[in-house]
């Protein structure tokens, strides 16, 4: 069974920062393309942010300029730098992951709440 375990949530006020971690321990496949999404109460499930093996982002338009997604390979690592962050990014947040097989891998989902 895979695992996709997240880490690093919480409460922050408005214009902190916080650091989400995700990592896919002990899994021998290869990883394509990692990537965050979230979910708002009442709101469809968004994209927040994806990169590629070979580094490429891409970044929901609300968060451009705000967040930076990174990975270590070598590590199943990926990260999501969350900076300014403003009540309205407010959601839970979710890791995913692409293999090269295109199967997909969620996490378990982290709580993100940014007070006023």
């Amino acid at each position: 069974q895979v695992q996709v375990v997240e880490s690093g949530g919480g409460l922050v006020q408005a214009g902190g920062s916080l650091r989400l971690a995700c990592a896919a321990p002990g899994s021998t496949f290869s990883i394509n393309d990692m990537g965050w999404y979230r979910q708002a109460p009442g709101k469809q499930r968004e994209l927040v942010a994806t990169i590629t093996r070979t580094g490429t982002t891409n970044y929901g338009d609300s968060v451009k300029g705000r967040f930076t997604i990174s990975r270590d390979n070598a590590k199943r690592t990926w990260y999501l730098q969350m900076n300014s962050l403003k009540p309205e990014d407010t959601a839970v947040y979710y890791c995913n992951l692409v293999t090269d097989w295109h199967i997909e891998y969620w996490g378990q989902g982290t709580q993100v709440t940014v007070s006023s």
